[in-house]
């Protein structure tokens, strides 16, 4: 696992305070998204679906330090839309940084070469680049050509310089396990601190909507995948149960508190995957979301997922609850033969419910208040 030793001290010593007050609900890492805007049109993508007014929409930097004391969760996570869009990022960087939160800035590196001075290497400050495979199958993801290089040349600049570097990647039922395994060398060998690795969430209004994987295609793709990965030292920005489970050898349980959302409409019921509804604050958030109605087993949207940002947070109060069966599984490797774990069952989970045209007609109505120095910037 390629995590700062002194990041796990920090999360498990969090974690082990949440547990002796007695909190079975608490975030380890905020999603926090401070705009919907992005200079790519990936096909998978289910975030930029929204009129121009709404993509236009910016958090301030008081608004996004705001939410990290709010949630007090020792990790931020900075998706998008394209967040080195946002004009005001250094400065939100820099005040996340100085609260010694753990900040993973999550980038298509576009734009990168161009702002990287506004930053400072601090151990704090991560970035997270999108890299979903080698170039063929990257560029193919993002439905633009040279994107790939331009990527791994800013993962060079940026390793360079001093920065701590990881890519995020997302798998779909056309990943083939030896491209996958030529690709996290290629990783390895690049020189980053490590890989997220997650199959695909099936956005409902994602344009292409044929290659998202089940549940059990993730963990035949993921066991083929790590039969191959014997030896090769590769490194996983996760946990190695969460590993573990992608190849079907935990049934976990989705706890999407873990990793709540803060974006330009509130906070999003119930997960960063899901938009069903938003709170004006953490704490109602966490206090009147109906969360037993969400999860794999509870809600038919859910069926398929067993992405990071839902399934992490539960490995790792795993691996703090068990650290000898996390300790095995970082030694020896992940399990590839054998008996998977029970599925979750299916027949009890309620319909899916369809509100999205409703929710962007209401979220149309209400006023906005532009913030000083929050406007857009395209990529070049």
């Amino acid at each position: 696992m390629a995590v700062p030793l002194i990041q796990q001290l920090r999360v498990g010593a969090y974690i082990m305070k949440q547990r002796l007050k007695g909190n079975d609900r608490y975030p380890l890492v905020l999603m926090l998204e401070p705009l919907f805007r992005c200079n790519l049109a990936c096909p998978g993508c289910g975030k930029i679906d929204y009129p121009e007014d709404i993509l236009n929409r910016r958090l301030s930097v008081e608004e996004c330090i705001e939410a990290a004391e709010e949630s007090g969760a020792p990790v931020v996570s900075i998706p998008g839309g394209e967040p080195l869009i946002h004009k005001e990022m250094p400065q939100i960087v820099e005040e996340l940084v100085k609260r010694k939160r753990f900040v993973y800035l999550c980038t298509n590196a576009l734009l990168l070469a161009k702002k990287i001075d506004e930053y400072k290497p601090s151990k704090y400050l991560t970035f997270s680049i999108h890299l979903d495979g080698l170039e063929e199958e990257h560029d193919r993801a993002v439905d633009q050509k040279g994107v790939f290089k331009r990527a791994v040349k800013a993962i060079e600049m940026a390793r360079d310089r001093g920065f701590r570097v990881n890519v995020n990647c997302t798998l779909f039922n056309n990943a083939k396990p030896d491209e996958v395994a030529e690709y996290l060398d290629f990783a390895r060998d690049l020189g980053v601190e490590g890989v997220t690795i997650s199959p695909g969430y099936a956005y409902e209004r994602a344009p292409d909507q044929e290659h998202f994987l089940s549940r059990r295609g993730t963990k035949e793709l993921f066991r083929e995948v790590f039969r191959r990965g014997k030896g090769r030292k590769w490194r996983f920005s996760q946990s190695s149960l969460f590993l573990d489970f992608l190849a079907g050898n935990q049934s976990y349980e989705c706890t999407p508190w873990s990793n709540p959302t803060r974006n330009v409409f509130g906070w999003q019921r119930p997960c960063y995957l899901l938009n069903e509804g938003y709170t004006p604050t953490f704490k109602a958030l966490m206090e009147e979301t109906e969360w037993e109605s969400y999860g794999t087993g509870h809600y038919e949207k859910c069926a398929n997922c067993m992405v990071h940002c839902g399934y992490e947070g539960t490995a790792v109060a795993d691996t703090v609850a068990h650290p000898l069966k996390a300790l095995k599984v970082a030694l020896n490797g992940v399990t590839t033969e054998g008996e998977m774990a029970p599925e979750i069952d299916l027949s009890k989970q309620r319909p899916a419910e369809y509100t999205f045209e409703e929710f962007v007609a209401e979220a149309q109505k209400q006023p906005v208040q532009q913030k000083p120095g929050s406007s857009s910037e395209a990529a070049e």
